[in-house]
């Protein structure tokens, strides 16, 4: 078994103006020692007005922070208004982009189609993406999550290679749990996690599904990060609301110290 190192990844989502999000970092910082780098990795994933803030953080003070970015455009450049392609964030250091929220694809009306050209865009300018997968509620109450899921999996991989897949990260997110204090339970979050790993093996094989970093996301918090991060296909967490301030993420960072 590939020892896979725990990302753990703060979506900010549309929160934190620049001036917010470099206090936030700083003092995120201060909180993270050595050791805590050596276990696991760390990005923060701001809105795009802060992007070259962090960035300039980040690297005058030599953080081993991951600058990542919430979304991109599939195109290059063009008439896109309010739009930001994958090159503009290659030029800003960022590292991972996340792909398929299930707020870009509920509000935004992404297709798995749209996801996999997204995918494409980033791997082309040497970036990995954050591919997010997950049911909703009558979804899993109608005993459909796993069709669900593996259709976002197969569409949105579709045609990228299989070194490039076991390179990248998933994010299994049940929407039910995302902003609503509701998590799944560790046995649960493993069981789907597990699932998606399977079907990473059926799409691109053993190599790249034991590779492959499969983060869990939805309520994350100090209080069940261990929990979830003991689980056998867990690889780390996608975290919203609990990674704005900075001493909640340094804990769930810290989750092995708890």
């Amino acid at each position: 078994m590939t020892d896979r190192k725990p990302l753990i990844s703060g979506n900010w989502k549309m929160n934190h103006n620049h001036f917010e999000a470099i206090q936030m970092v700083q003092t995120l910082s201060y909180q993270l020692s050595s050791d805590d780098y050596t276990a696991c990795d760390v990005s923060v994933h701001p809105p795009f007005t802060n992007l070259r803030s962090i960035q300039t953080v980040l690297e005058s003070d030599h953080i081993p922070i991951s600058l990542g970015a919430q979304h991109c455009h599939e195109e290059e450049k063009g008439a896109y208004t309010g739009e930001v392609s994958s090159g503009m964030l290659e030029k800003l250091n960022v590292k991972l982009v996340i792909v398929g929220h299930s707020e870009r694809r509920e509000i935004f009306n992404e297709s798995n189609e749209q996801v996999n050209s997204k995918i494409k865009a980033i791997f082309k300018h040497s970036m990995t993406p954050i591919l997010c997968v997950g049911e909703t509620i009558e979804e899993r109450e109608e005993g459909q999550a796993e069709i669900k899921v593996r259709a976002q999996l197969e569409e949105g991989l579709n045609g990228i290679g299989r070194e490039r897949i076991g390179g990248m990260v998933i994010a299994y997110e049940p929407i039910w749990a995302i902003g609503t204090g509701v998590t799944a339970t560790p046995e649960d979050a493993q069981s789907m996690c597990a699932y998606v790993r399977e079907c990473v093996t059926s799409i691109a094989g053993k190599s790249a599904s034991e590779t492959v970093r499969i983060q869990y996301g939805g309520s994350v918090k100090p209080i069940n990060a261990a929990e979830l991060m003991s689980q056998k296909d867990i690889d780390g967490a996608l975290v919203g609301g609990a990674a704005l301030e900075a001493d909640t993420f340094a804990r769930i960072i810290q989750y092995r110290l708890h």
